[in-house]
């Protein structure tokens, strides 16, 4: 299998050091992809170096995943507007467990197999390096007109904040990384978001200079949105592959709500479809855009692997039951673990416990919790359909909200129109 071929089709092949493609066809290759531990948790940006080293493990070579403990004491500069802050070692270690079992989900780690991936953590080569040590077996053979060269550089340096010695040596501690697994591990290639381009080469220089080796690279493109925006960012944030996080609910609804240009392109870079699926799936998409196809597969393949069959089956039911109709019943048997992850980010409301004891009528209810500003404009919005209570359809004012509607005890669900919820806890 031609792995570049393969990337580049997928459109995830930016900048390329000459004969790296050639060296995948000629052997097994080691190859490693560094991931910056600043969380406990790995996020939708991280997927595209995941997938790298997926693709990589498929087509027959050996990937290493570099979990950056003496680099997360630094911070990247690149690209960066601000120095980041920096984390201890307790932090990093606690940060680098929740990353590496991310990562086992979607890489084979099985020793028996001759191309199975390894985690590594540069923490433990550069913990025992003294300064003195490093500055003059590393720093010696790259200039600082070298360094001074690279764009990531270039722009701080321009900027207000400008950049302080310890970011300035980044590239170099990252180049390192390299050399490192070059003379131990046998790795002979690295790859990474195009960020970082200025930082890998770095590394294949070291190899060069300082090993009289050769090293290759390649990048991927980074992601944004056809509008320009940044990619990976919903309205509340990161989209994290840990589900205690981002619900696997929200998950999907992430890769749903993408717009038709922006699936046509993730398509291609977060599934495993080939070509022909995919073209073909495109077809079909544009032949009924509004039925939104290409989406709903995105969302399946990818919900499918970052969490798992059930999870998506359950997000599945999760969008039917608020979207859906005649769902009452699949809203009652919802856990309230469910309950509330399909609820995750729905307007919520507090009501007494107390107040229900003999039953408070619709209109009331309504209003005293909040949902609606008055007793007139629920009154109106019931006599005119416009409210469910669990998913079944308030056919007059004179209908009461009493505990045996409570969903596992505590929670009632309002429904205003079509698709505005509001969820009320009973205390």
């Amino acid at each position: 299998m031609n792995l570049i071929e393969e990337l580049r089709w997928r459109g995830m092949v930016q900048d390329i050091m000459p004969g790296t493609e050639e060296q995948l066809l000629k052997e097994m290759t080691s190859a490693y992809v560094g991931f910056d531990p600043t969380a406990d948790s790995l996020h939708i940006g991280s997927l595209v170096p995941i997938l790298l080293l997926v693709h990589l493990q498929r087509a027959g070579h050996k990937p290493f995943a570099l979990v950056g403990g003496a680099t997360g004491m630094v911070g990247d500069p690149s690209f960066k507007a601000e120095e980041r802050k920096m984390l201890d070692l307790d932090t990093l270690a606690h940060n680098q467990k929740g990353i590496k079992a991310q990562l086992e989900k979607f890489l084979d780690f099985d020793p028996a197999k001759p191309n199975a991936a390894e985690m590594v953590n540069n923490f433990d080569w550069f913990k025992d390096i003294s300064f003195l040590d490093f500055i003059r077996d590393v720093g010696k053979h790259i200039t600082v007109n070298y360094m001074m060269s690279k764009d990531s550089v270039k722009r701080r340096l321009e900027g207000d904040s400008g950049m302080s010695f310890t970011e300035f040596t980044y590239q170099l501690i990252q180049g390192y990384d390299f050399y490192h697994l070059y003379t131990a591990k046998g790795v002979k290639l690295q790859m990474g978001g195009s960020d970082q381009w200025g930082n890998i080469v770095t590394g294949t220089e070291l190899v060069r200079r300082k090993a009289n080796g050769e090293a290759f690279a390649f990048t991927c493109p980074l992601l944004k949105k056809a509008d320009g925006s940044k990619f990976g960012k919903s309205e509340r944030g990161n989209v994290w592959l840990d589900p205690q996080k981002t619900s696997p609910y929200l998950f999907y609804q992430f890769w749903v709500k993408t717009t038709d240009e922006d699936a046509k392109n993730y398509i291609k870079i977060f599934t495993f479809l080939n070509q022909e699926e995919i073209d073909e799936l495109i077809k079909t998409h544009d032949q009924a855009p509004h039925l939104r196809l290409l989406q709903k597969r995105l969302a399946q393949e990818l919900t499918i692997f970052v969490h798992s069959e059930k999870e998506y089956e359950f997000a599945i039911k999760a969008t039917e039951m608020l979207f859906g109709k005649d769902t009452a019943d699949v809203l009652q048997s919802l856990t309230e673990q469910q309950l509330l992850e399909v609820m995750d980010g729905v307007p919520q409301f507090e009501f007494a416990a107390s107040e229900l004891e003999t039953g408070k009528d619709i209109v009331s209810f309504l209003a005293e919790t909040g949902i609606l500003p008055s007793k007139g404009e629920a009154r109106k919005m019931v006599q005119n359909n416009g409210i469910s209570v669990n998913k079944v359809k308030v056919t007059g004012i004179d209908m009461v909200v009493n505990k045996n509607q409570l969903l596992n005890g505590k929670y009632i669900l309002v429904q205003r129109g079509s698709n505005k919820f509001n969820l009320v806890i009973v205390k």
